[in-house]
């Protein structure tokens, strides 16, 4: 069977006999594939009662119809499993966390990593790069307390969201 090449999709030849099943294979797979969401992640074993379009991400050591599979996304539709193998930036829905997961070849399977330059709000930039290190305030002929700890609270807490890097001392 000749197949695409990031999906797997069978595809149809001239003269080719039974042509449904390979259009509704492809058609099956697509459904899958188009906006993938699933139910879990890291699952080893197959659920005992799944429903037709219910999707997980086969874990590390998977077993029974999985076995095999590691890594891999797996839909069980009316005709039993089918399997994909995920290409580098796809990004799945996981229900069970909320929160996008994304792949990437030399990592595997990233639960809610995003990566990025910058994010931007009505256009406007309101996270970039991060800066460089603020020093903490220190020294002066007037110390005032109350502003130097109000002043060392926000340095801690933009450090601490990555924001801007750690001073060094």
């Amino acid at each position: 069977m000749t197949a695409t090449t990031r999906f797997a999709l069978p595809l149809l030849h001239a003269g080719q006999a039974q042509k449904e099943m390979f259009h509704n294979e492809a058609v099956v797979r697509i459904d899958a594939l188009m906006h993938p969401y699933v139910l879990g992640v890291g699952v080893d074993s197959p659920p005992a009662t799944p429903e037709p379009g219910d999707a997980w991400i086969v874990g590390d050591a998977p077993t029974g119809d999985w076995a095999g599979r590691d890594g891999e996304i797996a839909c069980w539709t009316e005709g039993g499993w089918r399997f994909a193998v995920p290409c580098a930036g796809m990004e799945v829905w996981a229900e069970s966390l909320a929160q996008p997961v994304r792949y990437r070849v030399a990592e595997g399977w990233q639960i809610g990593v995003i990566g990025g330059s910058r994010i931007e709000v009505g256009g406007v930039q309101v996270i970039g790069a991060r800066a460089e290190a603020v020093a903490t305030p220190a020294g002066g002929a007037i110390v005032d307390e109350q502003a130097r700890d109000a002043i060392a609270a926000i340095l801690n807490a933009l450090r601490a969201h990555g924001l801007i890097a750690t001073a060094e001392l």
